[in-house]
């Protein structure tokens, strides 16, 4: 093998197009193309089933991409990676950064690991629009609050340089190792629960190119007022692939914003790019506080009295609680991997303040099932929900997920995912406990039956609810 050989480490960035540290790597000479499954540091934070699911596929994707060239190991790259270089004689690294707490730790050992050895490392920003360490207040602490943080952006510039005018034609090794290794990754579900993911998302780069041009025709020009409509496309669905990094978000925001511009629809073109801006703002809060993903960041709510119950979390994780919006919202999760963003919502407030569960038990769920689970993104906005977290919503802010269902129409996607609904009129299917029992009768539902009684009274648990917070600020003010 050539001297001058350099290794490319995948990670959250499986793609060819506008990759920074492969495109470096490029201009260094032939590629070591490497990805390797780290069980060994993430913990507790090991992919999720769903996650594993569309690590699998992207992965076989990529390698496709690479005519069989990516090399897949599991195990950890401050073993392996020194171990490479040695053995294929490389004398460069490339990778592109990642800013989980656990990453991070790893990466700047391993970065001086390597130097160490004499090897040069070169580190890329591939994921993000603005580095957590860019975008700070005057004094040069972090913003705790999305308004300010999102006009800093702005007003810095949200640097577009990795929207390559040309594509890289990178030269990638073959090496006995390359091919075939992906099954001994056993990335796929053990439980065959997953058929449905596929019906509705294609990982990998092509995917995500084809979902981005789906969402700009079809989605972008409601954009704002039709993404609180969860039976509408309205919403881009690209979130799997930016977590995988198959798509760069610096090419979803150009793109989208050269889109407003063309046709017309310069504010959904940029309510789109604020909503971009959101996930940066949450990396910036895992960055620079890494024990966001267990702790209240509002340490006052760290007495709030939770009431643990197996028996009703268990009704929210099945989509059994009796009141269809959140039951479709928790079916559809469990069916496609993914989940409409104001559902999301929904069915949170929903457990954290109708059944005064531990916004942990929400966060630990989706990370089972998101396809999107992401770290930042997941822990800040179980936060925000709960109340307890940077920027967040007032605890007493409570949705209310029959208003919530008649005020954004969602019969539709009820119906879709709560079929035993499906003859409910527009009328009663967002609350069936209260239908008269001729139309119940008539559309085949049977409470306590074929579709559950509510598990609380909204009435009666917000009024809990409320009555633990007041005790919390009693307790804090004491």
């Amino acid at each position: 093998m050539t001297a001058q050989a350099s290794l490319m480490w995948f990670r959250q960035d499986l793609r060819l197009r506008d990759n920074p540290a492969l495109t470096a790597a490029a201009n260094s000479g032939p590629i070591l193309p490497v990805y390797i499954l780290d069980d060994t540091n993430s913990a507790p934070w090991q992919l999720g089933a769903a996650s594993r699911w569309w690590l699998h596929q992207s992965l076989k994707a990529l390698n496709a991409q690479l005519s069989d060239r990516l090399m897949v190991l599991r195990g950890d790259p401050r073993q392996l990676i020194p171990a490479l270089a040695a053995e294929y004689n490389i004398e460069k690294i490339f990778w592109n950064r990642c800013y989980e707490p656990w990453r991070s730790q790893r990466d700047s050992e391993l970065k001086q690991t390597l130097k160490d050895a004499g090897l040069s490392v070169s580190s890329s920003n591939a994921s993000l629009l603005i580095e957590p360490w860019l975008n700070l207040k005057d004094d040069g602490t972090p913003y705790k609050v999305f308004t300010p943080f999102y006009k800093k952006a702005l007003s810095k510039g949200i640097n577009l340089d990795s929207v390559l005018s040309a594509e890289p034609n990178p030269e990638f090794i073959q090496t006995e190792l390359a091919a075939n290794r992906l099954d001994a990754l056993e990335l796929m579900p053990a439980v065959e629960w997953h058929s449905g993911f596929a019906e509705v998302f294609t990982p990998g780069e092509a995917g995500a190119e084809q979902q981005l041009a789906r969402f700009l025709e079809h989605g972008m020009s409601n954009y704002q007022q039709g993404r609180d409509f969860p039976a509408l496309e309205s919403v881009s669905r690209l979130s799997p692939h930016i977590h995988f990094g198959e798509i760069a978000p610096h090419r979803i925001y150009k793109d989208s914003l050269e889109f407003g511009r063309l046709k017309g629809v310069e504010s959904e073109s940029e309510h789109f790019g604020r909503e971009l801006v959101w996930r940066e703002f949450s990396y910036s809060l895992l960055h620079y506080f890494p024990s966001l993903t267990e702790n209240n960041m509002n340490r006052n709510f760290d007495h709030f009295p939770w009431q643990k119950d197996e028996s009703l979390l268990r009704c929210w994780q099945t989509g059994q609680t009796g009141y269809p919006l959140v039951d479709a919202g928790m079916r559809e999760l469990w069916q496609t991997g993914y989940m409409h963003n104001r559902v999301r919502m929904i069915v949170g407030s929903f457990l954290v303040k109708n059944l005064l569960q531990d916004w942990r038990e929400g966060a630990r769920w989706f990370w089972d099932c998101l396809l999107d689970a992401d770290l930042a993104n997941n822990t800040a906005s179980w936060q925000w929900v709960a109340g307890c977290g940077a920027d967040a919503a007032p605890y007493f802010r409570i949705f209310n997920p029959i208003s919530q269902s008649e005020k954004f129409k969602a019969a539709p996607y009820i119906r879709r995912f709560v079929p035993e609904l499906a003859q409910l009129d527009d009328k009663h299917i967002h609350e069936p406990s209260a239908a008269p029992a001729l139309i119940l009768a008539a559309a085949g539902v049977k409470l306590g039956e074929n579709y559950p009684k509510p598990v609380v009274g909204l009435k009666a648990s917000r009024e809990k609810a409320l009555e633990a917070y007041q005790q919390l600020k009693a307790r804090n003010q004491a």
